[in-house]
Parts: C-alpha cells; sequence; structure tokens
C-alpha cells in the first residue's frame, strides 16, 4: 500500500479530474444498484399488485437511467485514460530525467536493459492500474457496499443467509495477495533480465556474427525467455486456483437466496419483486467477486513495478556529487589537480597524491602503462566522478564550487569510444552547441578534416549517419566527434586517445588543423601515438596511479626513467616502421 500511496501521488495534480471522474463512477454504481429495485416495484406494483398505469412511468425511468449510464460511463472512461495517461506521462518523464542527471558511476554499474525495462514495461504496468484498476476498484468497491446496504435494509434475514459467503471470499483475496505479490515481482524482474539481454546482443551483434555465435546467443536467449515463461505460468497457476473458488463461492450465496428466498416466498414474508431483487444483486455481486482477483493482480503487478521505479528514482542524482552554486564565466583554462586521490570503490585507490599545474594554452600529454590511470584522471576534470582527497581546481577555483552544467559547458570532449546518435551529421556536430550556424558547423568540420568527406554523402550533412553511426568508418566516426568537440570553442579541451583509430595520413591532417585550434585552448591528450606525443607542452607519466615524471619528450627522453622505458616498448617502432623487421633480420 506504501508503494500504491507514492504512485497515487503523481496523480494528485489532477484532483480535480479525478474528484469529478470518481462521481461519475460513484453514480454508475448507485445506477448498478437501483436497478434492480426498479424492477422489483414494476413486478409488485405493476405485475402483481396490476397497477399497470404505473409501468410506462417505470419503464421510462429505466430508459432515462440507462442513457443517464452511459454518458456517465462514456466520461469516467475517458476521465480515467486521461488522468492515467498524464500521470504516466509525468512518470515517465521524471524518471528519464532522472535517470540522464544519475552519476556516472551508477551507470558503471547498472544494467542499460534493466533500465529500458522499468522505462517502458514497469511504466506501462502502472499505466493499466491507474486506467483499468481505477474503475474496477472504484465501481466493485461501492458496489459491494451498496447492494450489502440496500440488501440488509430490504430483508436482513435473507441478506445475513446470502452474505455469509462475504468472509471466506476476503480470506480468500487475502491468500490470493500473499501468493501472487512475489510472483508478480519476480516476472518483472526477469522481464528486465530478457530485456538486458536482447540490448547486449544488439549492440554487440557484429561480434556475435564475426564469431559466428548466433546459435549460442539464441540458446542463452531462450534460457531467459523459457525463465520468464515458467515464472508466469506459476503465476497464473495460483490465479487459475483461487479465480474458480471465488466464483463456487458467490455460486453459493446465489443457490442460498434462491433456496431460502423461495422459502420466504412461499411463506408470504416477502415479495416476488424482492426475491428478484436479491437473486439481480447476488449476480450483479459475482462480478465484483470475480474481479477482485483481477483488481488485486494489477495492484500487485503495479506495486512491484512501482517498487522498480521508485529504487531508481530514490538513487540520488550524480551520486555524492553536489551541484555547486557559481558559474564558471570567462573561463581562461588553467587546471591543477591538487593532492589529489581517487578511487573508485572504497578502499581502492587508483589514483593518489597527484599534483599537476597546467598553464592556459598548454598541451598535456598523459601517457602510462594500461590501468595506470590516465583516463581516470581527465574524467575528474569534468566532475564525470568526484575526488576521494584533494581538489581539481580550474582557474584557481575548486570545480565543486562551480554549477555542473557551467563547468562541463567549457569543456569539450573526444572520447576514446566514439559514440554517435543515430540523427544526422548536422545534428550530431552541432549536438553540443545546437544553435550553432551552418556556416560554424562546415568549418568545425572542415578543422577536423571531414568537410569533404560530408559533401560526398547523399543528402550531405542532412544524411543520417544509422544508429551509433554505423554508416561511418572508426576514424571517420572520431573526426565528427572531433568537429563535434571543436564547435563548443571550449577553452579546455580532452581528447582521450582520439586519433588512435585514424591512419597516419588522416591524423596527420587531424593534427596540423589542432594545432592552430590549440593555442589558445587547454588541452588533455591521452594518446598512443609519439607524433602527439613529441608535440606537447608538457608529458605526465602515470604509474600505478601515481605521477612520477613530468616534462617535455626530450627532457624525459634523456633522463632514461620510466618515460624512457615506456617509449621504447611502445611508440620507438612508430618512428622506425622497419625496427621490427630489422631486428629479426639481425637475429
Amino acid at each position: 500500500m506504501r508503494t500504491i500511496k507514492r504512485l497515487y501521488s503523481f496523480a494528485g495534480r489532477y484532483w480535480a479530474l479525478m474528484i469529478l471522474n470518481y462521481f461519475c463512477l460513484i453514480s454508475v454504481t448507485a445506477i448498478s444498484v437501483a436497478w434492480p429495485q426498479l424492477k422489483r416495484l414494476i413486478i409488485d406494483k405493476c405485475f402483481i399488485g396490476k397497477d399497470y398505469h404505473l409501468f410506462p412511468y417505470y419503464a421510462g425511468i429505466l430508459v432515462a437511467t440507462a442513457v443517464i449510464n452511459a454518458v456517465l460511463w462514456f466520461t469516467a472512461i475517458y476521465l480515467t485514460e486521461l488522468i492515467s495517461q498524464r500521470t504516466v506521462y509525468d512518470l515517465r518523464n521524471r524518471l528519464f530525467d532522472h535517470i540522464q542527471r544519475l552519476s556516472f558511476s551508477y551507470h558503471d554499474e547498472a544494467e542499460t536493459g534493466q533500465l529500458i525495462s522499468r522505462s517502458t514495461s514497469d511504466i506501462d504496468t502502472i499505466r493499466q492500474f491507474f486506467s483499468e484498476g481505477t474503475i474496477h476498484m472504484v465501481t466493485n468497491v461501492f458496489l459491494v457496499i451498496g447492494i450489502v446496504c440496500v440488501s440488509f435494509y430490504s430483508n436482513w434475514r435473507l441478506a445475513s443467509v446470502s452474505m455469509c459467503i462475504v468472509p471466506f471470499l476476503v480470506l480468500s483475496v487475502y491468500r490470493f495477495r500473499q501468493q501472487v505479490g512475489p510472483l508478480f515481482s519476480s516476472v518483472q524482474d526477469q522481464i528486465g533480465k530478457m530485456t538486458a539481454a536482447i540490448q547486449q546482443n544488439l549492440m554487440g551483434i557484429r561480434v556475435v556474427k564475426a564469431f559466428a555465435r548466433e546459435d549460442f546467443e539464441i540458446s542463452k536467449f531462450a534460457d531467459q525467455a523459457r525463465e520468464l515463461q515458467d515464472r508466469a505460468i506459476s503465476a497464473s497457476r495460483v490465479q487459475a486456483k483461487y479465480q474458480p473458488i471465488m466464483d463456487l463461492l458467490a455460486s453459493v450465496g446465489l443457490v442460498l437466496v434462491l433456496w431460502y428466498g423461495g422459502f420466504m416466498v412461499i411463506h408470504k414474508q416477502m415479495t416476488i419483486g424482492t426475491l428478484v431483487a436479491f437473486y439481480d444483486y447476488i449476480v450483479l455481486i459475482v462480478w465484483p467477486v470475480r474481479i477482485l482477483g483481477y483488481v488485486v493482480m494489477i495492484a500487485q503487478w503495479a506495486a512491484a513495478s512501482g517498487e522498480r521505479v521508485f529504487e531508481i528514482l530514490d538513487t540520488h542524482p550524480e551520486t555524492h556529487l553536489k551541484d555547486g552554486h557559481m558559474e564558471l564565466k570567462d573561463c581562461v583554462g588553467e587546471v591543477e589537480f591538487r593532492n589529489l586521490a581517487f578511487g573508485y570503490a572504497e578502499g581502492n585507490r587508483v589514483l593518489s597524491d597527484v599534483n599537476i599545474k597546467v598553464r592556459p594554452g598548454e598541451m598535456v600529454a598523459i601517457v602510462g602503462a594500461t590501468g595506470s590511470g590516465k583516463s581516470t584522471i581527465i574524467n575528474l576534470i569534468p566532475r564525470f566522478y568526484d575526488v576521494t582527497d584533494g581538489a581539481v581546481l580550474v582557474d584557481g577555483v575548486d570545480i565543486r564550487k562551480y554549477r555542473l552544467s557551467s563547468l562541463r559547458r567549457h569543456i569539450g570532449i573526444v572520447s576514446q569510444e566514439t559514440f554517435l546518435f543515430g540523427d544526422s551529421v548536422r545534428e550530431n556536430i552541432a549536438y553540443g552547441n545546437p544553435n550553432a550556424s551552418m556556416e560554424e558547423i562546415k568549418e568545425a568540420a572542415k578543422s577536423a578534416n571531414i568537410h569533404e568527406f560530408i559533401m560526398s554523402l547523399p543528402d550531405k550533412y542532412e544524411t543520417k549517419i544509422g544508429e551509433r553511426g554505423v554508416n561511418l568508418s572508426g576514424g571517420q566516426k572520431q573526426r565528427v566527434a572531433i568537429a563535434r568537440a571543436l564547435l563548443m570553442n571550449p577553452p579546455i579541451l580532452i581528447l582521450d586517445d582520439s586519433t588512435s583509430s585514424v591512419d597516419t595520413e588522416t591524423e596527420a591532417l587531424i593534427q596540423q588543423a589542432l594545432e592552430t585550434l590549440m593555442e589558445s585552448r587547454t588541452t588533455f591528450v591521452v594518446a598512443q601515438r609519439v607524433s602527439t606525443i613529441k608535440k606537447a607542452d608538457k608529458i605526465v607519466v602515470l604509474r600505478d596511479g601515481q605521477v612520477v615524471e613530468t616534462g617535455t619528450h626530450d627532457d624525459l627522453l634523456s633522463k632514461s626513467g620510466e618515460y624512457s622505458e615506456i617509449y621504447r616498448m611502445q611508440f620507438r617502432t612508430q618512428e622506425v616502421p622497419n625496427l621490427s623487421a630489422e631486428s629479426r633480420n639481425v637475429d
């Protein structure tokens, strides 16, 4: 009930529509309860009492109430759907907005498929509860209350006999809810796992085909689907067991009415019209009894889905990243790492005792062995993660004091894993600066050496590049990403191995364009090519998360230290292409 109440809090803003909707539903229920009484009057007064002149009036009342009932039903169904759609619209947008603001650390651990499932399947389950569940819950609750009250008012003895089944019905519903609740939660969890399996397969479909693992993936998905089937069948089995029990109890009540009511009619203790009305009431109450299990089922589905949705909403946005209060204006690009330490998990330091100061306009190359912390250190600049100890300063101010949006607007990033949206080339380049003119977009593309290629496409800059840029090569995607970063014209630029997927000729053209652009901005480069590193104003060498050397290329080579070893192992062959062959010849 706590989860259901919380779900209803999202519908609170539509309270006026809800009041009108409840009025319509209660009015419909009142008409349903009144109809058997009209039948009683027609039978007792017109047919038994032979007051035939009253029949047209009663018939007219039946027709009028039928028309009113139809109008009320239309209004109630429309309002119910309107409220449910608006409520779910708000909830879905709130959830998506929240997911966008969750920290990198959250997304590092969360399964994308689970997030998709909760944003789609779970939200739709909640919508079903607000639409179908609300109608059935309100009408059936008031219908049962109305029938019980009118029945006891009409003949308390027959009502007592016929309603003796109610405690057994309540017990059945209670036990049904206890058993079916956990089953529905497990079904929703399995839907999330199956969605995750689909999402991972589609994202890695090229790998699947490259290794001819289609049969393996089909088998793996079949296992997930089979598990979902088994859990759903288990829930249906419980439902199939309790639904006939509820129907049986309702039928017992009907038999009791005919038996005891017939006895009372024979002994002149009750009129035939009253017996017919009681019969109608038992028939009417069968529907709420039958649907009660369905309402409980929908509520259980909604509660399970609501808990999964609220689990995300209750996760604090940008976990432990409190937004600052300062706006970063007129950024000159001075960056300093002061006594910095960082760990993704408590007690596990990835970086420690890092002290680096970068002047505005400097180009800094960060090198080191795999796992030394190169990508981690640049991810701290835009506050994708927060430092564990120490501070990162931009223009002499701790970046935690800046608003996140303000800070990130001044940082251009080309990540190692290039991601492009399935929109046009123009939209991808202008993603960070949507108000840019077409000329500015073209200039950024020219600077990234991608303009000529774009002009060769069928629709030029309006060409759709496919999901994740599937229609582009790796080098082309990276050049589009570089153009996207350059269009922002940020004072701080981060290139995380941004030229690793381009050939030597393309890299040379990109570097030539970047040299001019880097003159007025602070640039951090995580590079795997010596041509990039040589042009750096400062090279920072990392080992096991610590800065072991800092200097220029020539200075560090002359020291014969860590950089010299890395250069000899990783970079020297780039300068002497035939070195390996010569070595083999000597051997």
